[in-house]
């Protein structure tokens, strides 16, 4: 019997590329999104187009924050289990506006666990992050203690993984938490390093860096998020997962020499002191996930950068009109 994946924020870049790959194998997907404007909207209707023109997905603009609207479609689509990857992303800009944040991925998560319990949905996959692990030395492990979160994105990430705690112990909703570290690849959000070098560099504008760039990062491919985080519907309880490259973190340095031999252009730097929220390196411990899910990442940084340009380089008429 085909199952019906309810997938929240599926215009964004995680949430495509999961859909896309749910609807590969067979499943049905609802899809929700309120399409709102962090980043440029065009973004999001490139990712949505080609999953609106597929057979079994169905979509709705809808608000995690409307918890009437979330108990209306969950009760009338018959949903199997929920993907939740709709979130307010961004560490700095969660400084920002920490209100915003707070009724999204907290108060919006809130919504969606007692739309499950109403309509007896018993299988949830939160997407979470790498930035809870700020203090601790890599590689992070999920066993790692999480009570100093350095911003209110990550806060308000970890407040949702206690919340679906406590739906667990109490409505037996079976919950994998999936903590990414870094997702890149085609399509990326703009806000992120990759796509803004990737643009700055082939624009000739200067590459604004925070720090001295020798701070390293955990990429993981974005196919490889979205494979990791479908193996993740597997039941387990209620498990913490991390989903990372798992290998040696590259230095922001280091990816942009790679980009540079990509575009074949040099880029022009703009320093800037280092941001107090930013983690100096983060490094997945990807055992627990390659024990209980059978997943491991497959893509190397080389080649999911070469792909990332090769986007970049297929829909540059458009794209040089995002701001970043």
């Amino acid at each position: 019997m085909i199952s019906t994946i309810l997938v929240t924020g599926v215009a964004g870049f995680v949430g495509a590329k999961t859909a896309e790959f749910l609807l590969n194998t067979g499943h049905a997907v609802v899809g929700i999104d309120n399409l709102n404007t962090y980043y440029d909207p065009r973004l999001k209707q490139h990712r949505l187009v080609p999953l609106l023109e597929r057979d079994g997905f169905q979509f709705q603009p809808l608000d995690i924050e409307d918890g009437q609207a979330l108990d209306a479609l969950m009760a009338t689509s018959k949903v199997d289990a929920v993907i939740h990857l709709a979130a307010r992303a961004g560490v700095r800009n969660s400084i920002e506006n920490p209100l915003l944040y707070l009724a999204t991925n907290t108060g919006g998560t809130l919504h969606l666990l007692e739309a499950m319990k109403r309509c007896q949905v018993k299988k949830l996959v939160l997407s979470s992050t790498s930035s809870l692990y700020a203090g601790h030395t890599p590689p992070f492990k999920e066993s790692n203690p999480v009570d100093h979160p350095l911003s209110p994105y990550a806060a308000t990430k970890r407040a949702a993984e206690v919340l679906c705690a406590t739906y667990h112990s109490l409505y037996q909703i079976d919950t994998s938490i999936v903590r990414y570290f870094t997702v890149y690849g085609p399509a990326g959000r703009p806000d992120m390093a990759i796509f803004r070098f990737i643009k700055w560099i082939d624009e000739g504008k200067p590459i604004t860096l925070f720090g001295d760039g020798h701070q390293s990062r955990d990429f993981t491919y974005i196919d490889d998020i979205a494979r990791g985080t479908i193996a993740a519907l597997k039941p387990v309880g209620y498990e913490i997962l991390n989903l990372g490259g798992g290998a040696t973190p590259w230095s922001l340095l280091q990816i942009i020499q790679v980009l540079e031999e990509l575009l074949h252009r040099k880029a022009i730097m703009d320093w800037q002191p280092a941001h107090q929220a930013d983690l100096l390196e983060t490094r997945a411990d990807v055992s627990k996930a390659e024990k209980l899910l059978d997943w491991r990442p497959t893509v190397d940084l080389p080649t999911g950068l070469a792909r990332s340009v090769e986007w970049y380089r297929q829909n540059q008429e458009w794209v040089r009109h995002i701001s970043v």
